[in-house]
């Protein structure tokens, strides 16, 4: 089932906020309204961690692509600068750094982020980052010093290297499974075969331990493969109950939304979409490029978000009915790269103007609060 909704509206203080730094008048009946109520579409209002605070959005990124928070900071990777930002609650953005070594071409270039998750309460470890370089795609991790406000990164280790690289199909998502692993999308490289061979990490999903050693669990011997016949999948993320999800790039016919388990074959490039063969798991839903595009997800509450690139929106899926989807914030952002949760479970949007797909709007790219809360 599909339906469509006008998009939301940000909440009544972060739409002013944008407004005025934006220098826009509003587009006719923007009016700020609250998020709707509590329904099987959105998730019901639950108890928090302390609230961040008053954040205003952040204006004028370049080509960002992902965000991990650290405290009350915000980082976001910037794909062809390759620099590494920290976003600070007044919406003013700082370079950490830039990341040595990142080759951008096409897709490629710094991509995605996360950070280790915290030992009893304390400070994150690692920062993680997958970026693009002379010799393929690989994941670097940077020991995280400082404060939020005044954050800083040591040098780099290399975590997973030489994973093929192209100018376009790079995958390039990075997040931590409720495990405690490490995984990682990796696109085909635009050489559909290398998602049907094992021996390749090319249009996979991998899995390893913090420090890049092969789980011994892994569902290949001596292997970082997790799940193959992906062609460019760029969003993962859990569920409460263990349940892996991932968004991927179609070629000419359907984009998908999989279930991920262990060692499935997901069918690239044999079939697209959902093609009934008992070989390959099909997706739960596929949508046309034109109308998704997806690249980032999250999971807040009931609810599965997700970020998509031509189709300018953020399509929800509920966990209890995952052949259902709702559209919100159709084209009023434009391209959206990144959906994620922040510390105090609010649903931020980073959208993705400046890559040279779109003529970006004014103050593009924003990394901006949806309104709606866990």
């Amino acid at each position: 089932m599909h339906t469509s909704r006008r998009p939301l509206t940000l909440i009544a203080a972060s739409a002013a906020i944008l407004l005025a730094l934006s220098g826009c008048a509003p587009e006719p009946e923007a009016t700020p309204t609250p998020p709707p109520a509590p329904s099987s579409e959105t998730p019901a209002a639950s108890e928090t961690p302390e609230p961040l605070g008053p954040r205003q959005p952040t204006l004028n990124l370049t080509a960002p692509w992902s965000v991990a928070f650290v405290g009350n900071s915000a980082l976001v990777s910037e794909r062809d600068s390759a620099k590494l930002l920290e976003l600070a609650e007044d919406g003013s953005a700082r370079e950490i750094m830039t990341v040595p070594g990142v080759v951008h071409g096409g897709e490629g270039g710094l991509l995605g982020l996360a950070v280790s998750p915290a030992d009893a309460g304390t400070q994150p470890e690692h920062l993680y980052a997958y970026s693009t370089a002379a010799g393929g795609n690989r994941v670097q991790r940077f020991a995280i010093t400082g404060e939020p406000g005044s954050l800083a990164l040591g040098d780099p280790t290399t975590i997973i290297d030489g994973l093929p690289s192209a100018a376009s199909h790079n995958g390039g998502r990075i997040a931590f499974g409720p495990d405690g692993m490490l995984y990682v999308t990796a696109g085909d490289a635009a050489q559909p075969w290398l998602s049907q061979d094992l021996a390749s990490p090319g249009g996979k999903i991998l899995r390893l331990a913090p420090d890049g050693a092969i789980p011994a669990d892994n569902p290949f011997d001596g292997s970082p493969v997790y799940s193959y016949g992906h062609r460019n999948p760029q969003g993962i993320a859990w569920a409460t109950d263990g349940t892996m999800y991932s968004s991927e790039f179609g070629q000419d016919t359907w984009d998908e939304l999989n279930v991920i388990k262990a060692g499935a074959n997901y069918g690239w490039p044999e079939v697209e979409g959902i093609a009934g063969d008992d070989r390959f798991v099909d997706p739960v839903q596929q949508w046309r490029p034109a109308d998704a595009s997806p690249s980032g997800i999250a999971i807040l509450g009931d609810t599965i978000y997700i970020a998509n690139l031509r189709g300018q929106r953020v399509r929800t899926v509920p966990l209890a009915d995952l052949a259902a989807n709702t559209d919100y914030f159709i084209e009023e952002y434009g391209r959206i790269r990144d959906v994620t949760v922040s510390p105090d479970g609010k649903l931020w949007l980073l959208s993705n103007n400046t890559d040279g797909r779109v003529d970006p709007r004014p103050d593009d790219d924003r990394f901006i609060d949806s309104g709606l809360v866990k």
